[in-house]
């Protein structure tokens, strides 16, 4: 069925949508994406540039008559998030996405689609390859590994781009203009330790906890969505206190910018607790089913009787562990002043993991504020020190400011109102764009930010909206026809 989207309108962009998603393209392995946008920039006979990281630039002239119009660049992301259901098999190194028409959307058969950035790209495409388009001097900037740490943006050299203008294709609501984002922190933390044998009474479960939405961590942390790491850790903590659970392993959440869906974790417990064990597992899944019954209708939370490892991680360890995560700050922080309805500050924990003695814990610390951003951190930090993990603050990254006076923006607001007889939104988002990083290496740029309407991106349940497609692409090829004179 995948191949009915290319038949949807506007049919040059879903054709190239199509296309990549048949193109294995998770964050990191996503070179063979990148290969297919250089030689399609080749294959039309554009001057097209790859750096040295893998960003792609390609080139295309005024058409006859707009060549004293500003020079827009169009910006995406080639990579994806890789999340699939658990009962789903796929191997995002190998496999394409299997896209559905679902009524009004696409979706994926169990996986991430890709929309995020894939129908962005995919629309970049479509320009340079529709010689019927009006437009001054276009560039096509396509970025690579912003999921997992913006990458391609941070490694991108100034001087590179010629245009006055960008537009990012990366945002996930139609109707919106996005003119500022959120800033990002990473906080990579390792406990070490030590293992012990295990009591030669004990027996061993396996606790899951799944069937949560999850999402985007910077679009959808306001959803008040489970965090699969926080619940699995507040089972925890009771377990270790009322039958002195022993913690052998744990794999929670797998990508910094997705709220984890799922997990577990090996325990044992003396053999003598096990019914009374087993009858709280039931309660605490009866207990977060009421806590979360608005947003997650489909939590599970069990357990399953497994082998009994031979060893377990140290108490002391795991005590620290339990205790840190447990108080950890997730979720939304604070809202904004500025913007109502907007979240300003939030943090996401996002993975915590263990192997070969080490346990990982990753969180992804998000504000439009820099220092609010910096607050949340160094309290993050201040936390697991305390527990006695190393703490590494990473890839920071600034937001994006807001320019209210913006060519580009009034543009884009009068061609809007009267191309759909509506006013557009304006609005910020608390999300990590690309814009804040590049805008900083050309200070130039009059940037605007906007997108087809996907529904929960990084998640399995990701939809784009074809309806919206349509008119993003009526937006952008008019906003292209219609750019200021220099």
């Amino acid at each position: 069925m995948g191949k009915e989207i290319e038949k949807l309108e506007p049919h040059g962009l879903w054709e190239n949508f199509y296309r990549l998603t048949q193109i294995p393209r998770p964050s990191k392995k996503e070179s063979k994406a990148i290969d297919f946008v250089e030689q399609y920039g080749r294959q039309l006979g554009l001057e097209t540039v790859r750096d040295a990281i893998g960003n792609v630039v390609i080139r295309k002239p005024a058409t006859p008559g707009y060549e004293n119009r500003a020079g827009i660049i169009l910006q995406g992301h080639c990579d994806m998030v890789p999340q699939k259901n658990s009962d789903k098999e796929h191997d995002f190194e190998t496999d394409p996405i299997q896209t559905v028409i679902d009524g009004e959307w696409v979706r994926a058969d169990g996986t991430t689609l890709g929309a995020d950035n894939g129908i962005g790209v995919a629309a970049a495409l479509a320009v340079l390859a529709d010689d019927t388009l009006e437009h001054g001097p276009v560039e096509v900037l396509v970025t690579m590994d912003e999921e997992t740490g913006m990458t391609g943006a941070n490694a991108l050299r100034p001087g590179v781009l010629k245009g006055d203008i960008l537009l990012n294709l990366d945002s996930e609501e139609e109707g919106e203009l996005y003119v500022g984002c959120a800033g990002g922190i990473d906080a990579n933390i390792t406990f070490h330790s030590t293992p012990v044998e295990t009591a030669a009474d004990d027996i061993a479960f396996r606790i899951s906890i799944g069937g949560l939405c999850g999402g985007h961590s910077g679009c959808d942390i306001a959803l008040q969505r489970a965090n699969a790491n926080k619940l699995l850790f507040r089972f925890l903590k009771y377990a270790a206190a009322n039958y002195e659970a022993m913690l052998a392993h744990v794999d929670c959440g797998n990508m910094r910018n997705a709220i984890p869906r799922e997990g577990y974790a090996i325990i044992t417990i003396d053999r003598e607790d096990r019914e009374d064990f087993l009858e709280a597992v039931d309660e605490f899944e009866d207990m977060f089913r009421a806590e979360y019954s608005g947003v997650e209708p489909n939590l599970r939370f069990e357990a399953e009787q497994v082998p009994t490892p031979a060893t377990v991680i140290d108490e002391m360890t795991a005590d620290d562990l339990i205790n840190a995560v447990q108080g950890c700050p997730n979720g939304v922080i604070r809202m904004s002043t500025d913007m109502p309805g907007l979240v300003e500050t939030s943090s996401n924990l996002a993975i915590v993991c263990s192997h070969d003695n080490v346990i990982d814990v990753r969180l992804l610390i998000r504000s439009s504020v820099d220092t609010a951003k910096e607050d949340v951190a160094s309290s993050v930090e201040s936390i697991f020190r305390l527990a006695g993990a190393d703490v590494e603050l990473a890839g920071e990254y600034s937001g994006w400011k807001p320019n209210m006076k913006s060519a580009i923006l009034a543009e884009m607001q009068g061609l809007y109102a009267r191309l759909f007889g509506a006013e557009p939104h304006v609005t910020s988002i608390h999300a990590g764009l690309e814009c804040g990083i590049m805008g900083a290496k050309y200070p130039n740029w009059d940037m605007i930010s906007f997108g087809p309407t996907i529904r929960h991106p990084h998640s399995p349940d990701e939809k784009v909206n074809i309806v919206s497609v349509g008119r993003f692409w009526t937006l952008l090829t008019e906003t292209l026809k219609n750019a200021p004179v220099k």
